[in-house]
């Protein structure tokens, strides 16, 4: 029987798996940690029975893909809820924005700039299916749905700071750079809409959900799918040389180009191993888990039923904040994230208090302690949050990669989103996944898609490998 091992059982790897076995393949899952997960893990981070997400909450891209519908994850336990706001982005003064489920309930919100916003994002909304099938895959291929991908393509290709120009008012331009402040780029350079296009057009066409009883519930229903299949997870099962594995058919690599490069050693080749070597990684992730009596009491009332809320004032204000990270330097109001989970998912307030999950945008590798920055940053919003506060747990840069090593130095979408790296990661070729060395691909989120808890890096490389497998 054809034999496969992934490294690493974040959900990429998980959906390599489940896709190998699928096509007939006995696969083992290796994964370093105690828990497997990566990405999508879940726990007690402040006080007993409180529940957090350890990085990803929202999944805005993982309802409607080839994967998901290959495998149907709610047949084995998982279960989708949504807030009612997507996504929130206060101002000052009690002012601010709010994306939901519906573009015109969006835009009647918008005043003067609501017209503007309706006839970019109904479009897109209205075509995301078909649009959302051609990004998901490797930038370089002949579409299927070449205008629907040209009309988003007009706007994804243009830098976040020209984009925003066709709308005039603060709080329309504040809702449009909250969403592009995702891609951890600056505003200014090219490709810098292309994150906040795809997910500001998700909230309208799929909403901001997320996984009830935390995200480790992807992970669960994923790996009761393998096994289902005859596939089995591994954990503790750290892999430093490939050689270690035996002569497995496939080896799937769920693991930063570096890594891979370093497990594969001399058996890639020479140019493959340097072009993974300098594989960019982008700026970093500083995450503050709090535990909030009553929730967190946003002036902005919207923001209070918002799932996730875009914490960093005008778009100016976060342009100026993801320059100064990407440039190394740590800002004085950094862009701050916050994943309110238990609006959707009430099951996971206990006794009134809420687990609250933030991370703030700080240079790659900074080594200070963000925790009153961003604090004082939701109170600027939120006045007497700091009174509500009865735990917190904090995770650095560095123990972020600790605790996932594809994170290099905090980066917790696993690369740069440069104009070059969306269209080729994780280095400039037609075939991505390949590694160079027969029957071994690369399947993290530092190849195409890219980051999300989709699987669809991780179900590309697999279907690469069982071409090349039918092909041999």
């Amino acid at each position: 029987m054809t034999t496969a091992i992934v490294v690493g059982s974040g959900p990429n790897g998980l959906a390599a798996a489940l896709t190998l076995a699928a096509g007939g393949v006995d696969v083992t899952v290796l994964e370093a940690s105690d828990s497997p997960g990566g990405g999508t893990r879940s726990g007690e981070a402040t006080l007993p029975g409180l529940l957090h997400d350890h990085c990803s909450g929202f999944h805005p891209l993982a309802l409607d893909t080839a994967f998901s519908r290959q495998f149907d994850l709610t047949a084995h336990g998982l279960d989708w809820v949504w807030p009612e706001v997507q996504y929130a982005h206060p101002l000052a003064r009690g002012g601010g924005a709010a994306a939901w489920r519906s573009v015109d309930r969006t835009a009647a919100d918008l005043g003067r700039d609501g017209a503007s916003y309706r006839r970019m994002f109904g479009p897109l909304a209205a075509h995301f299916d078909d649009i959302v099938g051609e990004f998901l895959q490797p930038m370089v291929h002949v579409p299927r749905h070449p205008f629907a991908l040209g009309w988003f393509g007009a706007h994804a290709a243009l830098p976040a700071s020209v984009l925003a120009q066709r709308w005039r008012t603060d709080e329309a331009r504040a809702l449009f750079g909250g969403v592009a402040a995702h891609a951890f780029r600056p505003f200014g350079s090219p490709m810098s809409s292309a994150i906040g296009t795809a997910l500001g057009t998700a909230a309208h066409r799929y909403g901001w959900p997320v996984a009830r009883g935390g995200s480790a519930a992807i992970t669960h229903a994923m790996a009761r799918m393998l096994e289902a299949r005859g596939g089995r997870v591994e954990t503790g099962a750290a892999v430093r040389d490939h050689r270690e594995l035996g002569r497995p058919d496939i080896l799937m690599l769920n693991t930063s180009p570096a890594a891979a490069a370093t497990l594969l050693g001399s058996e890639q080749p020479a140019r493959i191993g340097r072009a993974y070597r300098r594989f960019r990684h982008g700026p970093a992730a500083f995450q503050v888990s709090y535990a909030v009596e009553g929730g967190v009491p946003w002036t902005y009332e919207p923001a209070r039923r918002a799932g996730t809320v875009h914490v960093g004032g005008t778009f100016e204000e976060i342009a100026a904040a993801e320059r100064a990270v990407v440039r190394g330097v740590m800002p004085a109001r950094p862009f701050v994230l916050v994943g309110q989970q238990s609006v959707a998912d009430p099951g996971r307030a206990v006794d009134g208090i809420h687990p609250v999950d933030v991370y703030a945008h700080v240079p790659s590798g900074w080594g200070g302690d963000a925790t009153e920055t961003i604090t004082d940053q939701i109170e600027r919003y939120a006045p007497g949050f700091r009174r509500r506060i009865r735990s917190t747990r904090t995770r650095s840069t560095g123990a972020i990669e600790h605790d996932n090593p594809n994170y290099v130095g905090g980066d917790i979408v696993t690369g740069a989103n440069t104009a070059r790296q969306l269209v080729f990661r994780p280095r400039v070729t037609l075939r991505p996944y390949s590694t160079g060395v027969p029957g071994a691909y690369l399947c993290s989120a530092a190849t195409p898609p890219g980051a999300g808890a989709h699987g669809m890096a991780g179900w590309n490389a697999a279907r690469t490998a069982l071409d090349d497998l039918a092909a041999r």
